[in-house]
């Protein structure tokens, strides 16, 4: 049940990247860390600490620092390159698209600071394109984990899937709830919750959010289908039809723009495979602004009461 799940503690999902990354080095010699002047913010120390020949210290250059790891990939190493996720992206769409993708290097791309949680840092920095820029690069894998445990889980993967990745995640204390020693499944959707009467769709710190809005559907009456999209792209399609069709309805939640992120992904799936009503909670073609996390993702809608509305006209549409 939805109300079982436990929070273990709180804790960055940025600091699940930097313990994961550290594990990952030391079962793999190949592993390297990049950063383009945020080793700290990264939490890269441990890593460096223990592999100080392992790392290599960009700068204020994201551009060449995706240069230099898609040259470190030709030697056999496989570079995990850190900074912000507007600076993962936005800066350095170039280099990525012709460099990486195009060219199907083993390059890990690890973006924190994502979404509206970034806070006060503002509209300049917290990107909500970013997943939609991602998943259209042919042959990019994307990866949104949802809290520390998974992000840590996520960033030990990645270093045994050959080709490029983009790992998404945040930078706020936020709610750990998943097991501490899962296995991260590239590709593969995390039923967190069974039901028959709605589906929750959603990924990053939503999920988390989506915990709460199944909670209190379920003491409406509402049996909720809850389901963690960790892995965008490859999407899971096959666990996204088996739900709509049990549930014929579903809602989406990210802390993304709702043009290009999530919701599109299972919306295309819907409409080829099973149309339903489907309704979206995201941000709606707009950028952010300076702000506490908290009150940023109320403002712009992306808290529990509106995924909770949201299901609750997902369900009204689908009994017409």
């Amino acid at each position: 049940m939805v109300k079982d799940i436990k929070v273990l503690n709180e804790k960055e999902t940025r600091g699940g990247f930097g313990e994961g990354i550290l594990e990952a080095a030391r079962k793999n010699p190949n592993v390297v860390a990049l950063t383009a002047d945020l080793l700290g913010s990264m939490k890269l120390n441990a890593f460096i600490k223990e592999f100080p020949d392992r790392f290599v210290q960009c700068g204020i250059a994201e551009a060449n620092m995706i240069g230099v790891a898609a040259g470190l990939t030709i030697g056999g190493k496989i570079p995990y390159t850190t900074t912000f996720a507007n600076f993962s992206t936005g800066r350095v769409y170039d280099q990525i698209r012709q460099s990486v993708a195009y060219s199907g290097k083993n390059v890990k791309i690890c973006a924190s600071h994502a979404g509206l949680t970034l806070g006060e840092d503002g509209a300049t920095h917290q990107i909500l394109e970013d997943i939609g820029l991602m998943k259209m690069l042919p042959g990019m894998t994307v990866i949104v984990p949802c809290d520390f445990n998974q992000t840590k889980a996520a960033t030990i993967a990645v270093a045994d899937y050959e080709g490029p990745v983009y790992l998404r995640f945040g930078r706020p204390k936020w709610p750990n709830f998943t097991a501490e020693d899962q296995k991260f499944e590239i590709g593969k959707a995390q039923v967190l919750n069974e039901g028959t009467d709605i589906t929750i769709f959603a990924c990053g710190h939503l999920v988390w959010k989506a915990v709460e809005a199944g909670r209190i559907l379920e003491e409406k009456g509402y049996s909720v289908e809850l389901i963690n999209i960790h892995t965008i792209k490859p999407l899971d399609t096959e666990a996204v039809i088996k739900s709509l069709t049990k549930t014929g309805c579903a809602v989406t939640a990210e802390e993304h723009n709702v043009l290009g992120g999530l919701g599109d992904s299972i919306a295309q799936v819907a409409a080829r495979h099973i149309p339903c009503p489907i309704e979206y909670v995201g941000t709606n073609d707009t950028f952010g602004e300076s702000g506490k996390p908290t009150d940023l993702l109320k403002k712009y809608g992306l808290d529990t009461p509106n995924i909770v509305e949201a299901a609750e006209k997902a369900i009204a549409r689908k009994k017409g």
